[in-house]
């Protein structure tokens, strides 16, 4: 974990400790650890392991995303198609779905299901 991350993780324990109305120390005898290990996550210093880590997301309920300072949702790579987009290209096991069989496939995801042969 670079320094910044640790400086932001630790900025982000402290507002949260803060916005319930703790002193490090009652954070600290929660957590069974020593007001000074809060100290030193608060100010960066050091980073919680990934035990505390957890018990520090589920007690201030956000998630360990948030603490380390990362989206909350990953924009991938992987991009969808429609079924409907005329430009893709579907296929199964590497072969191409035949256009009579991608309309089978529709009904079907609709649920009308008893116009199929």
């Amino acid at each position: 974990m670079t320094t910044k991350d640790a400086g932001l993780l630790g900025l982000r324990i402290k507002e949260l400790r803060k916005e319930k109305g703790l002193r490090q120390s009652e954070l600290a005898t929660t957590l069974h650890v020593s007001q000074q290990a809060v100290g030193s996550w608060e100010t960066g210093r050091t980073v919680p392991g990934a035990d505390t880590l957890n018990i520090l997301a589920d007690y201030f309920n956000v998630t360990t995303d948030y603490l380390l300072g990362r989206p909350e949702k990953k924009d991938d790579d992987a991009k969808t198609a429609d079924i409907e987009d005329d430009d893709v290209i579907f296929t199964y096991e590497g072969r191409r779905i035949p256009k009579e069989d991608l309309e089978l496939i529709r009904r079907i995801m609709r649920g009308t299901r008893n116009d199929i042969k």
